[in-house]
């Protein structure tokens, strides 16, 4: 059975720099750095103890939005999710659908530019034959 194209989120990989495709994916260092970065700034804010926490939670919950591809809104319809658009074209195609790895290239990256020195070119230039 031959799977059909649909416009499932693979275009809106590209609208944002993503670090993962789940929270799960996550460098746990980089989610506990961004941990002690809310509750420092709230710490700071004399916040009592009890609400950092719930503060802290959600702050991550906007955290994986930025950095996560699942919890992106979708570039098609920006009331869904990426992780929801998926579940949708479950429903479409009639078969499960799973983002198994992106790749996000930013223009310009990969392409290697010679380093030269200008002075040096100009000097050979200049220089008469």
């Amino acid at each position: 059975m031959a799977i059909p194209k649909t416009s499932i989120p693979a275009t809106g990989v590209a609208q944002e720099r993503r670090a993962a495709e789940t929270a799960r994916g996550l460098d746990p260092a980089a989610v506990q750095r961004e941990k002690d970065v809310l509750a420092e700034k709230f710490k700071a804010q004399g916040k009592p103890a009890n609400v950092i926490d719930k503060i802290v939670e959600s702050g991550l919950k906007t955290f994986y939005k930025e950095v996560c591809l699942a919890d992106q809104a979708y570039i098609h319809d920006p009331a869904k999710s990426v992780a929801q658009a998926v579940k949708e074209s479950e429903g479409k195609i009639g078969a499960p659908v799973a983002i198994k790895g992106f790749v996000r290239y930013a223009l310009g990256e990969g392409i290697e530019k010679q380093e030269q020195d200008f002075a040096a070119e100009v000097a050979a230039a200049a220089k008469p034959n």
